[in-house]
């Protein structure tokens, strides 16, 4: 079954019209930045200086205290919206394939940024940066994004976040927010480059998978684990207590994650990989407050 098929086209326009709709704009327009400008929203005044323009005088306010202001409006300023979707061989994991889902909500959210004029680049991950979607604006890129993302492999080896986003942020570009997709399983944790987007001053929103399989394995007696990512294999014997222990830690670990989001005012979303795309998008929506 093709990743994005027609029915796939249907559902993003329905989720970008709901997104509208709520928001009047787009699921991602609160995180716009606001600039003085030629907007239209008022934010205030300023003395007029000669060779202002007499369009922007406040005659109501001269009339009343006989004092030259002029008025200053806010203006939106367009959203970058960078991904950094994991493409790690851990995502090529479950039934569905946690990477299946990433790419789809990563496809969902970036069309409907597109749609709402936002710019968005995608920046595919592993142990390191292995293939960038470049910065583009308007939904009429959508069909090169969805054949970028559909001829992306899982590859690579062990997920280095730090080394990763270390790269990303030091890229000559405009601060924006920043949607990592993953299922964050790095060896050395996801804290350190999750720090740096905040430190650097992007805002970070987290959406990590998993496969019902790695939260409850049905496991028992002597089998040989195999890594995919570092290819290492290891025979092990599974017993009932093995279980409780490993849930209790994939349970932690989860639980780790939504903290640390939490203490740091970031988005966080989990989510099993068998949920069906739209579903999650709609779940992101309610969160953030938008839909019923």
């Amino acid at each position: 079954m093709p990743l994005f098929d027609s029915q796939f086209l249907k559902q993003l326009e329905y989720l970008s019209l709901v997104s509208r709709r709520v928001f009047r704009g787009s699921l991602l327009a609160q995180k716009r930045t606001m600039q003085l400008g030629g907007g239209i929203e008022f934010a205030d005044h300023r003395e007029y200086t000669p060779g202002d323009d007499f369009r922007y005088l406040d005659w109501n306010l001269y009339a009343r205290h006989e004092s030259l202001m002029l008025k200053r409006f806010q203006e939106e300023e367009d959203l970058h919206v960078y991904f950094l979707l994991d493409c790690s061989k851990s995502m090529a994991f479950g039934k569905p394939a946690k990477f299946d889902l990433a790419r789809q909500v990563t496809a969902a959210l970036a069309y409907i940024a597109l749609a709402d004029l936002d710019r968005i680049a995608v920046v595919a991950f592993a142990s390191d940066i292995v293939a960038d979607f470049p910065l583009t604006r308007g939904k009429g890129r959508i069909l090169s994004l969805l054949r970028f993302l559909e001829e992306l492999p899982a590859q690579g080896t062990e997920t280095d976040l730090a080394r990763v986003i270390n790269g990303f942020v030091h890229r000559n570009q405009r601060r924006g927010l920043a949607i990592v997709v993953s299922d964050l399983f790095d060896p050395a944790g996801f804290e350190r480059g999750l720090d740096m987007l905040r430190h650097r001053r992007y805002e970070p929103h987290v959406v990590q998978l998993h496969d019902k399989a790695e939260a409850d394995p049905k496991l028992l007696g002597d089998i040989e684990l195999f890594d995919v990512e570092t290819a290492s294999a290891r025979k092990v014997t599974i017993t009932e207590r093995n279980l409780r222990k490993y849930k209790k830690i994939f349970g932690e670990y989860q639980t780790a994650v939504q903290k640390y989001c939490r203490n740091y005012g970031m988005g966080c979303t989990q989510t099993p990989s068998d949920v069906p795309f739209a579903d999650l998008i709609l779940k992101m929506m309610r969160a953030a407050g938008a839909v019923a």
